[in-house]
Order: C-alpha cells, then sequence, then structure tokens
C-alpha cells in the first residue's frame, strides 16, 4: 500500500503532516487537531507492531488495519520503543539545551526553534524540576509524555535526551526513572554552608569537624592532600592554600556527601543515565579554588558525572538577562571551563539560563561547545504572551493576580523585581498587553507566579485560571509555536553558531 503523504491525506484530513512516520511497513501520524488528537497507525493487519499500542483498531482496506489510540502514557512508552529516536538517552558531551515547559504544549515550538539552527544542539525536551512539578500539578510521567507528543507532532526525528531536574531526595530520583530520563541532575543546596564565606577562621575549623566526615570516607586531617597543590590550567594556576581548602570544605562538603549518596543511589538502578551536579542555587559564587575542591572530591568518591553548574559571578535572575559585568563573567568564566577541561572534561551547565543573551556567546568560546543550556520559566511567559494576544482581559486578571501572591512566590528565587517599577493592570492597554513581558519587574513577577496562576481554586473549588489559560492556548497552537520558536532561536543561535550571534552584534 502506498504510505506516501500524499496519498494518506486522501484518506485522513485531519493528518498532522509533520507527524507521519513510516517504519517496518507501518505508518504512524497524528490525526486531529491541538484540542483533540489520536495517534494513528496503518499497517499489515498481522503486523505485531499493532499490538504495542492501547487503542480501536478497523479493518482498512487491501489486508491494512487503522488503529486510532489515545495520546496517554501508555502510548508514548509504546511509542518511544518503536521510534527510537523519541526515546531519551545519554547525550555526552555534545553541546545541548534543555527546554523546560511547565504547560505540555511547548513542545512543538522548540522542535521549531531547534530545526531552525540547525543540528548542532541537542535537545533536552522533557525537563522540569521537582519543585516545578509541585508548583505545577504535574508528574514525571506527564512532562516525559508531553514532550514524547511534541516531538512526535513536530516531527522531530534526532537524539533527545530528558532531563529530571534539581532532585533533591532519592524517592525524586525514583519517580523519574520510573518515567524514563536518562539525564539527573542533583541538587544538593539545601547541604551548601554559604556562610562559610564570611566566616571566621575558628569557626571554620569547628566546622570542619562537624562535617559528615563517615560519609565523605575521609577525616579532616586527609584534607591536608590539597593543602598546597598548585593547579596549572591553560592560561593560569590555582594555588590551594590551607585557607581556602578548609573554606571549600565547610561550603561544599556535605553537599558533596549528599551528591555521593544520591549518585550511588541512580547509580543501583542500572540504567543508561548522565548525571548533572547543581549548586548554583546558593547565595555566593563557586571560587575557582572550590570548583577545583568539588570536582577533586567528587572523584575520589567515584561519582561520574557529565555536566556541572557552579554558582557564577554576577546575578541570574528567572527569566532576565544576565546583570552584572559581561567582560568579568566571562574572565572568570573562562577558567571554571579551563577547570572541567583538566578534571574532566565535563559540561559546563548554565542554569536560570533564559534570556541571559548576552553570555551565551562567551560561554560557547570558553567551554569550546562543552557547554549545556537550561530554560525553563520563558517558555510559560511565551505562553502569556500569546494570550495576551488574543485575550487581553484575561492577561490582565493573571497579572494582577501575580502582583498579588509576588511577596510570596519569590522566596525561592533569586529575582530583583519590585511591584512599584511595574505597570499597574489598568493602566495597560490590550495593544500593549503582549510588551509587558519585555518589561523587566513585569517579566519577573510573572514568572515566580507560575504555580499559583495554575494552580489556585476558587471558592468552588474550579481552577481559577488553568482551564481558560489552556484553552487560549489550545485555539492559537501556532501563534505559541511561532512565538517560541522566535525566542528560542534566539537562544540557540549563538550555541549552534560556536559562540557567535549570526546576524546580530557578538556581545562578548
Amino acid at each position: 500500500m502506498d504510505l506516501t503523504l500524499s496519498n494518506l491525506r486522501k484518506h485522513f484530513a485531519s493528518l498532522v503532516p509533520d507527524s507521519l512516520v513510516t517504519q517496518d511497513d507501518a505508518a504512524f501520524w497524528l490525526q486531529g487537531n491541538a484540542t483533540a488528537s489520536r495517534l494513528a497507525i496503518l499497517a499489515r493487519s498481522d503486523n505485531p507492531l499493532l499490538d504495542r499500542f492501547r487503542g480501536e483498531a478497523a479493518a482498512f482496506q487491501a489486508g491494512y488495519a487503522l488503529k486510532l489510540c489515545p495520546t496517554d502514557h501508555a502510548n508514548a512508552r509504546a511509542l518511544r520503543a518503536t521510534l527510537d529516536w523519541l526515546a531519551p538517552k545519554p547525550i555526552g558531551l555534545a553541546t545541548s539545551a534543555g527546554t523546560g515547559d511547565r504547560l505540555g504544549l511547548a513542545t512543538p515550538g522548540h522542535v521549531r526553534a531547534f530545526q531552525a539552527v540547525g543540528g548542532a544542539v541537542v535537545p533536552l525536551f522533557a525537563q522540569q524540576s521537582i519543585r516545578e512539578m509541585q508548583r505545577t500539578g504535574r508528574s514525571p510521567d506527564d512532562v516525559m509524555t508531553d514532550a514524547t507528543w511534541g516531538a512526535f507532532q513536530a516531527g522531530w526525528r534526532t537524539a533527545v535526551g530528558a532531563d529530571a531536574d534539581h532532585l533533591k531526595t532519592p524517592a525524586d530520583i525514583d519517580a523519574c526513572v520510573a518515567a524514563g530520563f536518562t539525564f539527573y541532575t542533583i541538587d544538593p543546596g539545601a547541604h551548601v554552608d554559604s556562610a562559610a564565606d564570611g566566616a571566621a577562621p575558628a569557626l571554620i575549623r569547628q566546622k570542619v569537624a562537624a562535617l559528615p566526615w563517615q560519609d565523605l570516607e575521609s577525616t579532616a586531617a586527609d584534607l591536608m592532600r590539597y593543602v598546597g597543590r598548585r593547579i596549572q590550567l591553560e592560561s593560569c594556576a590555582v594555588q590551594l592554600d590551607e585557607a581556602a581548602v578548609l573554606r571549600a570544605a565547610v561550603k561544599y562538603g556535605k553537599a558533596i556527601a549528599q551528591v555521593a549518596l544520591m549518585y550511588r543511589h541512580l547509580a543501583a538502578k542500572n540504567i543508561p543515565f548522565e548525571l548533572e551536579v547543581s549548586v548554583d542555587e546558593t547565595e555566593t559564587p563557586t571560587t575557582h579554588a572550590e570548583h577545583i575542591y568539588i570536582a577533586s572530591e567528587l572523584k575520589r568518591l567515584g561519582v561520574h558525572w557529565i555536566s556541572l553548574a557552579p554558582r557564577y559571578v554576577g546575578r541570574f535572575e528567572k527569566g532576565v538577562d544576565y546583570i552584572g559585568d559581561v567582560a568579568a563573567f566571562e574572565k572568570d568564566f573562562a577558567v571554571h571551563a579551563e577547570i572541567a577541561r583538566a578534571f574532566g572534561p565535563y559540561k559546563l551547565s548554565i542554569h536560570s539560563g533564559s534570556d541571559k543573551f548576552s553570555i551565551y556567546p562567551a560561554t560557547m568560546r570558553q567551554t569550546r561547545g562543552v557547554v549545556h543550556l537550561k530554560t525553563a520559566g520563558t517558555s510559560y511567559l511565551e505562553a502569556l504572551r500569546t494570550i495576551a494576544t488574543f485575550d487581553p482581559a484575561l492577561f490582565r486578571a493573571i497579572y494582577a493576580f501575580a502582583r498579588a501572591r509576588y511577596a510570596t512566590d519569590r522566596a525561592s528565587y533569586h529575582v530583583s523585581a519590585e511591584l512599584a517599577r511595574a505597570p499597574e493592570p489598568a493602566d495597560v492597554k490590550d495593544a500593549d498587553a503582549p510588551a509587558l513581558l519585555d518589561q523587566f519587574d513585569a517579566r519577573e513577577i510573572l514568572h515566580v507566579t507560575y504555580g499559583s496562576v495554575l494552580t489556585t481554586r476558587n471558592a468552588d473549588g474550579r481552577l481559577r485560571f488553568y482551564d481558560d489559560f489552556m484553552t487560549r492556548l489550545r485555539a492559537h497552537p501556532d501563534a505559541y509555536a511561532a512565538n517560541l520558536e522566535a525566542h528560542f532561536i534566539k537562544h540557540l543561535q549563538p550555541f549552534a553558531n560556536k559562540g557567535t550571534l549570526r546576524g546580530m552584534k557578538d556581545e562578548g
């Protein structure tokens, strides 16, 4: 039977063209629209592939059967098992970017952006932190399933990873392993002692003695192994004096013990995986000596990692550009990149990476492409931009609610927006509503209140915004995808083009 697009469209008017795949004498595609779609499989009636999927089968013609299947978790797993490129895998040291999706609708737009910049950047479409899942009422299976169907719908055909982000407990790992994630970001931030930076020497020694030495499989005396070492890098040398070593141990020792515990728990699952270690959500930057201490201790404890996210100099606030001296950032970051090459190689990861356009070229240049970009909330903001275009009244109501929630919801985020600097909702005209997403303070206010917007209920128990929010997006999928495509091209171009911005000024 002719399984080409042109022939199938004669029979199936609602076939989504980009989704069509033929494999093993079977055709797979999505049928329907953004509000109601099903997986369609057309194959010979005796093709065993049909039995992998749950749905309704009917005879078609000439010995072929058509099976229509719901786009649920079970069929997403079956699709990943059948179309190998949809199954996340470890991606190694390739330049990569994660595109978190808090709504489950953004992947088609993300795909369009990756396709537009070429194949030099490996995507992790499935990426969400446990914190974000809790705030949005989603599960690891929801994240994986939505990314699978979105990538399939948009015609993605090459490798993907899947990031179980900011995991803090072994139970977090268990839930994400069951869903099929392959990239595990361990966040020991609660175990980092940022106060070590300002502590007096006597207090530092007290804290060294109180470290969990049994978990670290070491003793306080063993720290002397690092004292006096001079680490020669490509452009400079880092001297490890006693004060720096003891301070690094106090600041990061408990965190390293937690990473080792989490790594061993994950390794015992006997699955293909790669590990990222994240210490970015802390109060003070990671010095070069501290980076060396972290890498040395992780190696000593047998931890294997593919990516590390230190806390860099400057401010990485949510959903806005880097705040700080870009030249000073690049100078400091260059040494972190040299350390990663000397002690790895491993990637440097850019967390809170959304919209940090001014430093993307520098991160690509200094890592020579061995870098991972992590974005999340910026896709939610593009959803709000889409809603602002088509339903300004709903957008204003969300904005007013976000302002009321900001003081509470900002607590777990690094942001500096002030309500007084953001326009009042009543002053935002319909035509100007989308542009509010470009105002610094309004942007951060909207960014950090997503959980409240998506989950708050009225007195009658109905969700206050969620249903209308999703209805508007599903009514305008092409507009949302176009907004995402344009926005993510700006994110991805520097990484796809070796640290330069094609057609734009290279700020570095």
